[in-house]
């Protein structure tokens, strides 16, 4: 059964799927952390796995970058192969002073510029957050691996280089935490279709700081975050 965007057979995709908007970060999680993943699409090279954590099946698939390329990944995944959890894991650049470069964090609300999900709400501002039970069961993990997750609202910004002068004040000023490009669609397409979504997130860059990971790091650096996700999705009922 294959889609416009993903070649892979009926029953390919585990119920819950992690989605990196890199490809090779993807099949860097397959190649590293899953056991017996094989990869079941590529169309485009954009690859997707399907392998099991702990006993459990779990898969992963690329979305590209930004809100529009992330969603036509994301609907496709719950309207043709019955996807009931999206996890998208993968980076973002810090605003909150406290937040250092590695540092882990869970997106429970994504405010945006973006037009998407007023699109999708007839014209009103739709409050894009995360499913509550995913943030639970991540939360409690890190506690129980005393690992700190920084637990808190994102800016989800249709363009990676800025016109806005203002725009980190007026973020700081609002209590963002950290700038990315996907959540806020992802949590107003999970309502859209009934679905539950969550974005964890590592902090590679700081913007008052100008720190930043190199692109080999962004690629394969985030193994601490991705077995915490996994092990609290595992812990909270969401692997098959």
């Amino acid at each position: 059964m294959s889609t416009a965007h993903i070649a892979a057979a009926p029953g390919a995709f585990a119920q819950t799927v992690l989605l990196p908007g890199d490809p090779m970060r993807a099949r860097h999680i397959a190649e590293n952390l899953l056991i017996d993943a094989m990869e079941v699409t590529n169309v485009r090279a954009m690859c997707g796995f399907t392998g099991w954590w702990k006993g459990h099946k779990v898969s992963v698939m690329g979305t590209g970058m930004g809100i529009p390329s992330s969603s036509i990944y994301a609907t496709e995944l719950v309207q043709h192969y019955q996807v009931k959890h999206l996890v998208r894991v993968g980076t973002c650049g810090a605003v909150a002073n406290d937040l250092n470069l590695g540092d882990m964090l869970l997106a429970s609300g994504a405010s945006t510029d973006s037009h998407v999900n007023r699109t999708r709400f007839g014209g009103m501002d739709f409050a894009a957050i995360a499913d509550p039970g995913l943030v639970q069961a991540l939360a409690q993990e890190a506690s129980l691996q005393k690992q700190k997750l920084a637990i808190g609202n994102v800016f989800s910004t249709d363009l990676f280089y800025s016109p806005r002068n203002d725009l980190l004040e007026t973020l700081g000023r609002m209590r963002i935490l950290g700038i990315e490009m996907e959540a806020a669609g992802l949590y107003g397409l999970a309502a859209e279709h009934g679905v539950s979504a969550l974005a964890v997130l590592a902090v590679s860059d700081h913007l008052r700081t100008q720190q930043a990971w190199p692109s080999r790091q962004r690629q394969v650096g985030l193994d601490q975050l991705f077995r915490l996700t996994l092990d609290g999705l595992l812990a909270g009922g969401y692997l098959n």
